[in-house]
């Protein structure tokens, strides 16, 4: 069978190289860290575990698996674990609340699991936020019917004219209230790290339109992981891979591609500080983009003008990082992920033990932690509420000060303590922050590519005109059209596809999904394209 050489042992090459292996193909994976997973890997903290305990167990920040995801499902069922009838997918447990904090008021919680049909699906969105928000019923109508404008326009429509507007001058953010601004830009930045000013509105409406319809329809919408990450998903994963035949190289870096005559005739690895060649018949890179984009030479720029245009997506990438707070006393604070409104750095927690109950927080660390509460830092550009200083330019000391206090006066009020200094056992900041100057800013090895507008056209298809060289990274075109690890999977998937194609094989492609395609709006959908190839302007209506 022929030879795959994968470039990232992230999400992506571990998706490639499931699906090839599963169908014969000889596989090595090269991967830059010493773990697997890519951004979704668990981040042991660095000598912490005693006495025969395991180091504690921080996140780059914390899964989560909503329930529109299709990809990454299929995967986790085709991952043995224990005595799981669907492998590790029987490891996802449900959220039953989404928490909306805000600075001296009581959090807003929404179910995120109904057990009704969907009756009327714009009356159950405005339902959804008709809740002590601040927001009035013009402001809900009109965000409500800006998601309704989405969700029933045609593709054409959505990726011709939404890739090249704003989220924030879709929903028309500047003509309505503060409340409105504050709740459904803030949504946005906090829920994908985007910015509404840059962020594409076809991306940010397909998300959210379809998160609405997901917490209204049976069945949670909030899914995570019962145990830390690399323990009940991706060690378990890279077992079967290895079982399979996949050869995992860890701690390996990608020097160059060499492309002669328009083919790709071997790649260039550094393998214990030595560089050496390696070779196959097809090549998938399964890197980031601002790696992929360092990758770059006059060979493949020649044979593939399209790749040249990868430094130019490489710039729309942003931040989103985790700090761990381990606890001495637990905070559960909610069943599901807690959105915190009004803060400047636009964090997102969530409390990790309710949620494993096979984890015994005493096997880790000294033997004392309690709680472990996993917080996203989604904007690291604007001032802090102490330091008056952006998260990027804070020390890890006063990172750690800002969040704590920012959740603190999101938690903490009217007498209510939920969260106490006394209770932080230690903390644990995202090792892919670096300081390479001590006194100076940090620098992020593993940012997030944004959906921003225009950048559709950036973005490549796994194939290349290169015919044994494939593109597998959430930056390829996919259905999911988002920075994710569904996105990723799907990303893979089309290049095994392209192989499968390319080498001649019999083998089963694998299955694609369409994505944030409700059945129950087809009709709509279907008047709108009609509309569209007349040259009309969406209704929203069915004739």
């Amino acid at each position: 069978m022929p030879k795959v050489i994968i470039l990232g042992g992230g999400i992506a090459g571990m998706s490639a190289a499931h699906e090839l292996a599963e169908r014969g193909f000889q596989v090595e994976v090269y991967e830059m860290k010493h773990l697997p997973g890519g951004k979704a890997r668990s981040i042991p903290v660095p000598g912490t575990g005693i006495n025969g305990r395991k180091d504690l167990p921080g996140e780059h920040g914390f899964r989560f698996f909503p329930k529109f995801y299709k990809h990454i499902p299929d995967t986790l069922k085709r991952i043995p674990y224990k005595n799981n009838k669907n492998g590790v997918y029987d490891n996802l447990v449900e959220g039953t609340r989404l928490g909306l904090a805000r600075y001296g008021m009581d959090p807003v919680e929404l179910c995120t699991e109904f057990p009704f049909s969907l009756s009327d699906i714009r009356t159950m969105i405005i339902s959804i936020f008709d809740n002590n928000l601040g927001l009035t019923e013009h402001d809900v109508e009109q965000y409500v019917s800006k998601l309704w404008q989405v969700m029933t326009s045609c593709d054409e429509r959505r990726f011709l004219d939404f890739q090249r507007i704003g989220w924030w001058n879709f929903i028309q953010a500047d003509k309505q209230s503060e409340a409105y601004r504050k709740v459904f830009t803030g949504l946005t930045r906090i829920l994908v790290a985007a910015k509404s000013r840059e962020a594409n509105a076809y991306t940010i409406g397909a998300v959210c339109g379809q998160i609405m319809v997901d917490m209204i329809t049976p069945g949670s919408a909030d899914r995570l992981l019962n145990g830390p990450t690399n323990e009940v998903w991706l060690e378990p994963w890279l077992r079967h891979l290895v079982n399979m035949g996949v050869e995992y190289h860890m701690q390996t870096k990608a020097l160059s591609i060499e492309c002669i005559d328009g083919v790709i005739q071997g790649v260039w690895i550094e393998l214990d500080g030595q560089p050496v060649r390696v070779t196959g018949d097809y090549y998938i890179a399964a890197v980031p983009v601002e790696v992929m984009a360092g990758l770059l030479n006059e060979d493949l720029c020649n044979a593939d003008p399209l790749l040249g245009r990868l430094p130019e997506l490489a710039e729309s990438v942003d931040w989103m990082n985790g700090i761990q707070f381990f606890l001495n006393e637990d905070a559960p604070i909610i069943h599901g992920h807690m959105i915190y409104m009004d803060t400047p750095w636009a964090l997102t927690s969530v409390s990790q033990k309710q949620f494993w109950p096979n984890s015994n927080l005493s096997d880790y660390g000294d033997g004392l932690v309690q709680g472990v509460l996993s917080v996203d830092i989604s904007d690291w550009s604007t001032e802090g509420v102490i330091y008056g200083k952006k998260a990027m330019d804070c020390s890890p000391e006063q990172i750690k000060e800002e969040v704590w206090e920012q959740l603190k006066r999101s938690l903490n009020r009217d007498g209510e303590i939920v969260l106490r200094d006394e209770q932080v056992h230690s903390w644990f900041l995202d090792d892919d922050i670096h300081y390479p100057n001590p006194e100076g800013a940090c620098s992020n090895m593993e940012p997030l590519l944004v959906n921003k507008i225009h950048t559709w056209d950036l973005r490549p298809n796994a194939y290349t005109q290169i015919p044994n060289f494939f593109l597998a990274a959430d930056y390829v075109r996919t259905n999911t059209d988002l920075a994710t690890m569904e996105g990723a999977n799907e990303a893979a998937r089309r290049a095994v596809n392209c192989i499968l194609e390319a080498s001649g094989s019999k083998e089963d492609p694998c299955k694609v999904w369409e994505m944030y395609e409700q059945t129950m709006l087809a009709l709509w959908r279907k008047h709108d394209r009609e509309r569209f190839q007349q040259g009309l302007p969406w209704n929203g209506a069915l004739a």
